[in-house]
């Protein structure tokens, strides 16, 4: 008889035995204690976090006959052994795959009216329940409607979205979540110490690392790990099994891009592919050291799941590589990860992302009109940036050609006004109601045909500074700002110089709130 596959032997038989899923372990716990059994309950989360498993803990715990209601399930009386053995006649699994037509649903609700065989319960267990089909899910609907008092179901998805809401409003929900590093790893530690294999901590963290949180995918990876229970697994065997990268190559690459060395990162690229390590693999790894890094540079190292000793690599790379250079190197590598295909040239993808992190973007460049002599136009060199409270832009001279289009400056307008938010609440409110003029030379003219908004910003130097910040945050040129009054207002005498424009205070209060008033129909 074949061996039993070890994520078959040690599944979870009882509560305590579920790993990283302690919130849903408490609430079943507290609604079997009281005794408010619901009738039917919606599972959703990642494959191999323990969504069947505790279903059919949960059938183990109903029907369970120990007299001591906290101890159910004691995995002892026959209900327990039963479900073990796979011979409890009243747990009914079923696979949503295969069974996905109305006719499948409907002969489950015939058989659901007969009471239960052996127990008090009879549960179903609905595996994958998404791949029914919309009649099937309409024929279920009617069931879990009006169940008979015997039945409960278990419905378990790794695809929630693709449940109907009608469905998920009739279950008890419950969110399966990925398990930790650390307490996969903890949990494999304990499998290899019951089982009398040797198998050093760092390996096991790589097998976790592989699992991606999923406890049951862990334990496959390390039974394949292990031919031979005399055998020491070392980190070093752990990765040439599992076609993984090494971890030294991973930090030596993450240090050539800290260091802007381009030689040293191609040379370690082509030696870990030279010594075995599968591209996509090794492109996987550097997406994740990468993550970390960037993670703990924006938020703190407290947010990655990592041991001490990593924590301190991450927070070493963290300060070297600037954050710009370390999201294009996550993207670029990411993108390596789905280019590693393989072909005559497996490193290619590893070299090109390692060359594209370590490439300068492009600045923008900002073509201004060419000086009244003629000659050709050339880009506009960003000033240095005055203090940020007394704001001083030295005029240019008389006659100098603008130092930007007033079209560039238009194109990019709606960028501007979401720039002037970082400097005035209200502002782009306001300079909504504003247009180009014109330049002359770093003096922009901008205009409205409305009083109110022309008096919001006429001879407001505060205001007029906040929008040349937001101008060089777009267009990276200092510019000084002159408001202008035109259009119909300023002909019939409207002006704020002139004081002869009067306005209902009730509309003047609801403007300097942000509102919007729409103008008079003329009579």
């Amino acid at each position: 008889m074949p061996e039993q596959a070890l994520y078959l032997k040690w599944r979870p038989t009882l509560f305590d035995d579920v790993v990283g899923q302690d919130h849903i372990v408490h609430t079943l716990r507290n609604s079997l204690k009281t005794g408010r059994i619901r009738h039917a309950y919606l599972f959703s989360g990642p494959r191999g976090t323990g969504k069947t498993t505790t279903a059919r803990l949960l059938a183990k715990a109903v029907n369970c006959t120990h007299p001591d209601v906290e101890q159910h399930p004691c995995d002892q009386c026959d209900a327990c052994v039963g479900v073990n053995n796979g011979t409890y006649l009243d747990l009914i699994e079923i696979d949503a795959a295969t069974h996905t037509g109305v006719d499948d649903v409907r002969d489950l609700r015939e058989k659901i009216q007969f009471t239960p065989a052996e127990g008090r319960y009879k549960v179903y267990i609905i595996d994958e329940v998404h791949r029914f089909s919309g009649s099937a899910f309409d024929a279920l609907l009617k069931t879990l409607e009006e169940p008979p008092g015997h039945a409960i179901f278990v419905l378990a998805t790794t695809e929630i979205d693709k449940v109907p809401q009608t469905i998920k409003s009739r279950c008890l929900q419950f969110e399966f979540r990925r398990v930790s590093l650390q307490q996969v790893a903890d949990r494999l530690e304990q499998i290899t110490r019951s089982e009398g294999l040797h198998v050093e901590r760092g390996a096991l963290e790589l097998v976790a690392r592989q699992g991606t949180g999923s406890v049951r995918d862990s334990i496959s990876l390390l039974d394949q790990m292990v031919s031979d229970p005399s055998d020491v697994i070392t980190l070093d065997i752990a990765q040439r099994i599992l076609g993984t990268g090494n971890r030294q190559a991973v930090l030596d690459l993450a240090d050539a891009l800290a260091t802007e060395d381009i030689s040293r990162g191609l040379h370690v690229i082509n030696a870990a592919i030279d010594s075995g390590s599968d591209p996509r693999q090794y492109a996987r790894q550097m997406v994740e050291h990468l993550r970390c890094v960037l993670l703990t540079q924006t938020a703190g190292s407290e947010l990655v799941d990592a041991s001490a000793d990593e924590r301190e690599t991450y927070g070493r790379h963290a300060e070297a590589v600037p954050r710009a250079r370390l999201i294009r190197a996550v993207k670029a590598f990411n993108d390596a990860v789905s280019a590693s295909t393989g072909g005559w040239q497996p490193q290619l993808a590893l070299e090109l992302a390692f060359i594209d992190s370590l490439k300068d973007p492009e600045p923008e460049v900002v073509m201004v009109a060419a000086p009244a002599g003629g000659g050709a136009a050339r880009p506009a060199k960003p000033a240095a940036v005055p203090p940020t409270d007394n704001l001083t832009i030295e005029p240019t001279a008389p006659g100098a050609p603008p130092i930007i289009q007033p079209s560039l400056i238009m194109a990019k307008w709606g960028e501007t006004l979401r720039a002037l938010t970082k400097y005035s609440s209200t502002g782009p409110a306001v300079l909504e109601y504003f247009k180009v003029q014109r330049v002359d030379g770093n003096l922009l003219y901008i205009s409205t045909n409305t009083d109110v908004y022309y008096r919001r910003l006429a001879g407001q130097e505060p205001k007029l500074q906040a929008i040349s910040r937001a101008l060089y945050d777009v267009h990276q040129v200092w510019l000084r700002v002159q408001v202008e009054l035109t259009g119909e207002t300023a002909q019939s005498g409207g002006s704020a110089s002139r004081g002869s424009s009067q306005e209902d205070p009730l509309l003047s209060a609801a403007r300097e709130l942000g509102a919007r008033v729409s103008p008079e129909n003329p009579e």
